[in-house]
């Protein structure tokens, strides 16, 4: 099946609007090579895709953003930050979320439901992107991105812009078991019996690192609800990965 690009479907956040030599994007599910399941735009190179599908896909995505190097990370749903630089981006780092000060290189994570953030610090000029599902919020990844970023380059949480991708609304993020999964103070973000406000959640972590909430953009998009625009692992399992970018352009 012939892509076509001209389909590609992508979501452009508010707060980086004003920062034209940013390149960033949510992708959709549209004008990629995937099929069946994973139809089309799957960026997800573990998902059970055929291979070359998705290596074509990112492709697509590299070249509608105009930037010679697009980098994944290798997701484990863990802690892990990792630095890319013009010295390792060609090698796969296992890590959850990844920032650089490079610039032509796209950073990349994939999510189906998950959180997917972008950083950025533009007194330091530093971008990065963090994918978080309820596991690395359990264990506060974005705290921990900005650690990284903070002892390696010195950004300052007044400083930092963070945008949350689409994800899975609070209608749909059922816990059944929270008491053993989630931290005690996530608990007061439960909307009705077993299901929780993930993106009330993030808020109030990104709140309580110093991160100004005139700073935050969170796209209160439900992944579950939205079949035809979004991939949804608890919806169908089986099924594709956006990908959320950032680039610095040269």
């Amino acid at each position: 099946m012939e892509s076509d690009a001209r389909k590609m479907e992508w979501l452009e956040f508010d707060l980086l609007e004003p920062y034209t030599h940013l390149a960033h994007g949510v992708f959709l599910r549209h004008g990629g090579k995937s099929q069946g399941a994973f139809a089309s735009l799957n960026l997800g190179s573990e998902a059970g895709d055929h291979p070359d599908s998705c290596k074509a896909n990112r492709e697509l995505v590299r070249e509608a953003l105009g930037i010679p190097k697009l980098v994944f990370p290798h997701q484990t749903h863990g802690t892990a930050v990792a630095r890319i630089t013009a010295k390792n981006f060609d090698k796969t780092v296992q890590a959850d979320a990844i920032y650089t000060t490079e610039k032509n290189i796209a950073l990349g994570v994939c999510h189906a439901d998950c959180q997917a953030a972008i950083f950025y610090d533009p007194v330091h000029e530093a971008i990065g992107v963090v994918h978080a599902g309820w596991r690395g919020l359990s264990q506060n990844i974005y705290a921990r991105t900005l650690e990284a970023m903070q002892r390696e380059i010195g950004t300052r949480p007044q400083n930092l812009i963070v945008c949350i991708a689409p994800s899975l609304g609070p209608d749909h993020a059922e816990f059944k078991n929270y008491k053993q999964e989630f931290p005690q103070d996530f608990w007061s973000s439960q909307v009705k019996p077993n299901y929780f406000n993930l993106w009330q959640i993030a808020r109030k972590q990104l709140n309580a690192l110093g991160i100004l909430d005139k700073n935050i953009e969170i796209s209160e998009v439900c992944t579950h609800c939205n079949a035809k625009d979004y991939f949804s692992y608890r919806r169908d399992k089986e099924t594709g990965r956006h990908g959320t970018i950032i680039a610095l352009k040269g």
